[in-house]
């Protein structure tokens, strides 16, 4: 390809990158996803691709739907050992932040319940919802009718917002959040961190420091409130697993606060809250390595406030 060609592909690369992270909730699988597409964009006729940004939309839209329904996928999650990979605030990949729909579609909250969409389902919902993509974009894109794209964006709006949507954040009130959070959680009262919680909050880890992948939920407040205490609570045995005493940094996460586990500029884990009006109504734990790589990257290439707690 000249260079006039590959500069066109690069350009849209951020976007496209950004449609697949929405659609697969890895940045991983999401890179992979264009860089496929990227490959077909080499071998195409690219004198019969009129909109060349139309056609970029439609493969990678597709490629993702591919993998979607894919044995393996499927398997993995079906099993439950999956949680959306984590993306740093400022990270390009979480693409459009302009409307707070488009902030929501990247929340974990809002990832997680698109996992019980249908592939379909989904690509109708950020497309429409996250990208502002007209019924007959998406049908020509996925190959369905206008009326089938109606139907399939009313089902998926049903069901995203049949719960409360998180509320946005910035640095200085995520900031404000996770101290209180990590008070509570360091004085060993089970009470002060119920006190935070809604009176229906959840929560989800994917095991400790990664060595389990199997998920395990927290369906009621207090037991979730004594999880957290007892996560929270530093043991020679925790240091030994995780090759030292991190430090934790508050962050925004995916438009929601966050803290950071850190030791040695890696980020060994991080528990991201999910805020309703000034309350904690979920608390995702993600600590599996290779959901982590992306977000280790980002963290590694910043500025940082004062850890909230210099050694844990």
């Amino acid at each position: 390809m000249d260079t006039a060609t590959v500069e066109r592909f690069e350009a849209s690369r951020p976007r496209l990158a950004s449609l697949a992270y929405r659609l697969l909730g890895s940045a991983a699988d999401a890179e992979d996803a264009v860089q496929d597409a990227f490959l077909r964009w080499q071998a195409a006729d690219r004198t019969r691709i009129e909109v060349p940004e139309a056609w970029l939309t439609k493969v990678v839209t597709n490629l993702a739907l591919d993998r979607l329904r894919s044995a393996a996928v499927r398997r993995e999650r079906t099993v439950g050992a999956w949680l959306p990979e984590p993306l740093l605030d400022g990270d390009p990949m979480l693409g459009p932040a302009d409307t707070a729909v488009q902030r929501e579609s990247v929340s974990l909250a809002v990832l997680t319940v698109m996992e019980r969409l249908s592939p379909v389902e989904r690509a109708v919902y950020v497309l429409r919802e996250a990208f502002s993509y007209s019924h007959a974009e998406i049908a020509e894109i996925l190959d369905i009718t206008e009326s089938a794209s109606q139907q399939h964006a009313h089902r998926a709006r049903r069901r995203v917002t049949s719960r409360r949507m998180p509320t946005a954040t910035d640095p200085a009130s995520a900031r404000r959040i996770v101290e209180a959070f990590v008070d509570a959680a360091s004085s060993g009262r089970t009470e002060r961190l119920v006190a935070l919680l809604t009176a229906d909050a959840t929560g989800v880890s994917d095991g400790v420091m990664g060595l389990a992948e199997k998920l395990i939920r927290y369906g009621t407040p207090r037991r979730l409130a004594a999880a957290l205490r007892a996560g929270f609570t530093p043991s020679a045995a925790k240091r030994k697993i995780a090759g030292g005493s991190p430090s934790i940094h508050a962050a925004v996460v995916n438009d929601s606060p966050a803290m950071l586990f850190v030791l040695d500029g890696r980020v060994l884990g991080v528990t991201v809250l999910e805020v309703h009006d000034g309350k904690i109504a979920g608390v995702y734990g993600i600590a599996a390595p290779h959901r982590l790589a992306r977000l280790t990257e980002q963290w590694q290439r910043r500025d940082h406030d004062t850890a909230l707690i210099e050694s844990w």
